[in-house]
């Protein structure tokens, strides 16, 4: 009789960021304009990476990768949130739910990994520059770059395995303007227990890993940039952690936020907002910064 009663949906409605359909106008034009910046912003880097000689060092091949997972990460997102904006159905399949949800934690995770990369990068080259060559090696980095995308593709399918079998028969009303993991299991007729253990423990996990890394790295090179006599040197040691810096701080902060909290204490109106920010803002403000 249970089983009876449980059904799957074939498809979700995206409730999206508003519902005043007169803000809807002016939201697809600021996402627009977002997305655009984005993707000029990063191709742009993409391709002075590219075509400038100089520039074929193991930071930039690091930065140029960060630009790729920008691409990916807010393409994932914005297209149908620009789609859904125009119209009146704001539908997704079931099988497209899913699969956004599988990219957008595979590129959120990899973005992680190469800040973390980045971070080693930057000590290597303050901490110890004689050795930096030898270390930071083409196939070193290329290795370092595919380790960030496997993490990524582990931490989503041990996640998406568990999220797909659930069965979801009260609602298929998405308060969000993605599928994202916290609304979606907020949907399930089931208990999600084991999904949130699941999705604590791996945000965890990969955070904690991560961010002591970068924390790490940045302990030596303080110390590091303490030695150097120059008034110029330290200039230039910090400006090229500078902006690094500034990044893992905008996407930490708000991952931390989202990810790493009870259900109980989430509001799903205020994770659409932040949502916004690491999904939109933050690939734009990348190349900028």
């Amino acid at each position: 009789m249970a089983e009876q009663n449980l059904t799957s949906v074939a498809e979700f409605v995206l409730q999206g960021l508003s519902e005043v359909v007169e803000m809807e106008a002016a939201l697809f034009v600021l996402f627009l304009l977002i997305y655009t910046i984005t993707l000029l912003g990063n191709v742009g880097i993409i391709l002075l990476i590219r075509g400038d000689p100089r520039l074929h060092t193991s930071m930039y091949f690091f930065l140029g990768s960060l630009s790729v997972v920008d691409i990916c990460f807010s393409s994932v997102v914005a297209p149908r949130t620009l789609v859904n904006f125009l119209s009146e159905k704001k539908t997704i399949s079931f099988a497209g739910c899913m699969g956004q949800a599988f990219f957008y934690i595979i590129f959120v995770t990899t973005e992680c990994f190469l800040l973390a990369a980045m971070a080693y990068d930057r000590y290597v080259a303050i901490c110890n520059p004689l050795l930096y060559p030898s270390v930071m090696t083409r196939r070193f980095c290329l290795q370092l770059v595919v380790g960030s995308y496997l993490g990524g593709v582990l931490n989503s399918i041990i996640q998406m395995t568990f999220i797909i079998r659930l069965p979801f028969c009260s609602s298929n009303v998405i308060n969000h303007f993605f599928c994202d993991v916290p609304p979606l299991l907020a949907l399930s007729c089931a208990t999600t227990y084991v999904n949130e253990m699941i999705l604590f423990s791996l945000a965890g996990i990969i955070e904690f890993s991560t961010i002591s890394t970068i924390l790490l790295s940045y302990v030596f090179i303080s110390f590091a940039i303490l030695r150097i006599r120059s008034a110029e040197g330290r200039q230039k040691a910090f400006s090229t952690c500078a902006a690094h810096l500034a990044v893992v701080t905008m996407l930490y902060g708000t991952t931390l936020f989202m990810y790493l909290r009870s259900s109980s204490s989430h509001s799903l109106n205020t994770d659409k907002v932040i949502s916004v920010f690491y999904t939109g803002v933050i690939p734009m403000l990348n190349p900028l910064i």
